[in-house]
């Protein structure tokens, strides 16, 4: 839509304990409140689905519930079979069913002082996770309970969310924003004056300095790293990304990842994926699968930067 046709806006709000943010060219006929409202209810949507910090949510009834059959939300189910399918690709390197060790190590939603929990603690909860027991009915939307699964999509729900942002705002007849939730972004379009969108990547060290800055049109970018959330220090210093085939968290010299996709739930958790495989296994999966990543590496005294064939096609082509 041309840019005289078009409202400027810069909206913003709160979810899944971050914020959200969008800069989009409203339509004739459409207010930022409307733009606004249909936003967060989207996001609302999502929390209510799939939140662990809820106690009615969709997700915490599951996690609650006796071995049997439980049918969910057509969202919620959507996101849990591609989490599941993940999981099988990647070699467990991801598994939704993580919650008890995500607890155990204190990332959960009953967080507590940091003090790394026993071997007798990682083995009960490793013993509760594992994607293959959980069972999914596509035609009647259900997921087998086999008992005590703890489901965590933390890793998927929020670029999940971006995505149901941007396609709220596609019904409103939107066709040029870019919306961010807690550093996810989704892109559609270009600016009013022509100009792709345009994003940062940053340097992981929680500087708020740009390791770079690339275009950003009709794709989504979400990146996974060590330095925004962690326990303890120094030495003892752990990221938040559980491997769970360890069922420890990751410690390895992946600084961050970021992971360009037309799909930002798609993006947000093949970064996590990336991360837990490392920079060898992360990089030979992700030049199988053509992916756009970026790898920062963290080395003695320096960071290393890496990005796959695809990631510099796209960030060269514009």
């Amino acid at each position: 839509m041309p840019a005289a046709q078009a409202t400027l806006a810069a909206l913003a709000g709160a979810t899944m304990g971050t914020t959200w943010s969008a800069r989009l060219a409203l339509p004739a006929g459409r207010t930022e409140d409307a733009a606004r409202q249909a936003i967060q209810s989207a996001l609302d949507e999502v929390v209510a689905q799939m939140s662990t910090w809820e106690a009615d949510s969709d997700i915490t009834r599951y996690n609650q519930a006796t071995a049997g059959w439980q049918i969910l939300p057509s969202a919620f189910f959507h996101v849990l079979h591609h989490a599941l399918a993940l999981a099988e690709d990647s070699g467990g390197a991801y598994d939704p069913t993580v919650g008890p060790l995500v607890n155990a190590w204190g990332f959960g939603p009953h967080q507590r002082a940091f003090e790394p929990p026993s071997a007798g603690v990682i083995e009960a909860a490793s013993a509760r996770c594992g994607w293959q027991r959980v069972q999914l009915d596509t035609e009647r939307q259900a997921a087998h309970q086999p008992g005590g699964v703890y489901l965590d999509l933390s890793s998927i729900a929020k670029g999940y969310g971006v995505d149901r942002a941007g396609m709220a705002l596609d019904a409103l007849g939107v066709t040029q924003y870019l919306v961010e939730v807690g550093g996810e972004l989704r892109a559609r379009g270009k600016r009013p004056d022509g100009q792709p969108w345009r994003v940062a990547i940053e340097v992981p060290d929680a500087s708020d300095s740009h390791a770079m800055a690339l275009p950003l049109e009709d794709r989504s970018i979400a990146t996974s790293g060590d330095y925004r959330r962690h326990a303890g220090t120094g030495d003892a210093r752990y990221a938040h990304t559980i491997d769970p085939r360890t069922g420890r968290p990751v410690r390895n010299n992946v600084a961050s990842v970021s992971v360009l996709h037309p799909g930002c739930m798609q993006a947000d958790a093949l970064a996590t994926v990336l991360t837990v495989l490392g920079e060898t296994d992360g990089l030979v999966y992700a030049r199988r699968h053509d992916l756009a990543a970026l790898f920062i590496l963290r080395d003695a005294d320096a960071y290393r930067v890496i990005a796959t064939p695809a990631f510099q096609a796209l960030a060269l082509s514009r």
